[in-house]
């Protein structure tokens, strides 16, 4: 059996749970769904997954135990071509960090700040 890849789920801490997932909504077009936390203690939002497909997914989550910010773990988010999603950022009132380069052989990122002000990464190969 194979070992699986290093992330297996993430969060991405938020203050304000509707406006985060109305912003990742708009940028990546997708519904994001309400998850039920088992021990009743976070609110949770989360991206649309498959367990036959390639990468991780996770959620946006409310806690009292994490805050959202700048510094911390940086999620990317795997696109066709990341210009797409980062041209949604700004209208959905997050702010474009580095706007698309180039990362050699490993494809383009850009750089991007959400509601709640955590940075994040777009990624694609062209």
């Amino acid at each position: 059996m194979e070992k699986p890849n290093a992330i297996g789920w993430f969060d991405i801490y938020v203050d304000d749970l509707e406006r985060a997932a109305a912003f990742y909504e708009s940028v990546f077009v997708q519904k994001l769904e309400k998850l039920v936390d088992p021990t009743g203690e976070t609110e949770m939002m989360s991206f649309p997954a498959s367990m036959n497909a390639y990468g991780a997914s996770g959620a946006l989550v409310r806690s009292a135990h994490a805050r959202p910010g700048v510094g911390g773990t940086m999620v990317y988010f795997s696109v066709e071509d990341c210009a797409v999603q980062e041209s949604r950022v700004v209208a959905a009132q997050g702010r474009v960090v580095r706007p698309k380069f180039s990362i050699g052989d490993f494809g383009f990122v850009s750089l991007c700040v959400d509601t709640e002000g955590n940075m994040f990464g777009i990624n694609s190969r062209m």
